[in-house]
């Protein structure tokens, strides 16, 4: 069983007075769009989500898993909602971001199995006063390893390092979604005894 808690973003006063404030007006920016109904379920994960478990590094971009994913009349998954409304508070695009208090923000559909749970049990982290859902550690882990970019497996033997992930949960997640392969050759690659 994967509970799911309120957290302390403990890195928050490593960001900066600026950004912190700026990231604190960026979550009121996502509980707002989810209390108007724009999105019905997010959870940070990416870069930002790693910053809850690991020492803090330079990131300028959140990434914002999204459930249910939004699918258009041309079968492909459909943002307008999102751009439309933000647009309304005055937030423009950026390649693929929209940039939101200073921050590039990347909405993300869950559209793979372990992204969905990630964001369904994400864990409700205090912020500055403000509480957003953040990826649990084991699910950013599996989601990482998943990804499979040189930069993600960093990330993911830092947070096996970090000895803060319940290896049961986490190996139980990766069975059930289908990466037990990925962990294998991960395990082989970075010489990473497998429990």
């Amino acid at each position: 069983m994967i509970s799911c808690g309120i957290l302390e973003l403990s890195s928050a006063p490593s960001l900066g007075n600026a950004k912190t404030d700026s990231m604190e007006k960026v979550i009121q920016v996502l509980n707002r769009m989810q209390a108007d109904g724009i999105i019905e379920r997010f959870a940070i994960g990416g870069g930002i989500a790693a910053i809850r478990y690991l020492e803090p590094y330079l990131t300028d971009d959140i990434d914002v898993f999204i459930s249910p994913v939004v699918v258009g009349a041309n079968g492909l998954v459909s943002f307008g909602r999102i751009y439309s409304y933000l647009q309304e508070l005055g937030y423009h695009t950026e390649r693929e971001y929209i940039r939101i208090e200073g921050w590039l923000v990347q909405f993300v559909p869950a559209s793979e199995s372990v992204q969905e749970e990630a964001v369904t049990l994400a864990n409700r982290v205090a912020f500055a006063g403000e509480y957003t859902p953040i990826f649990s550690a084991e699910h950013l882990a599996a989601e990482l390893l998943r990804s499979g970019r040189l930069k993600d497996h960093t990330r993911v033997l830092a947070l096996l390092e970090s000895e803060q992930m319940d290896m049961e949960v986490f190996h139980d997640i990766i069975r059930r979604h289908g990466l037990a392969e990925k962990w294998k050759e991960f395990a082989v690659r970075y010489d990473w005894e497998q429990e």
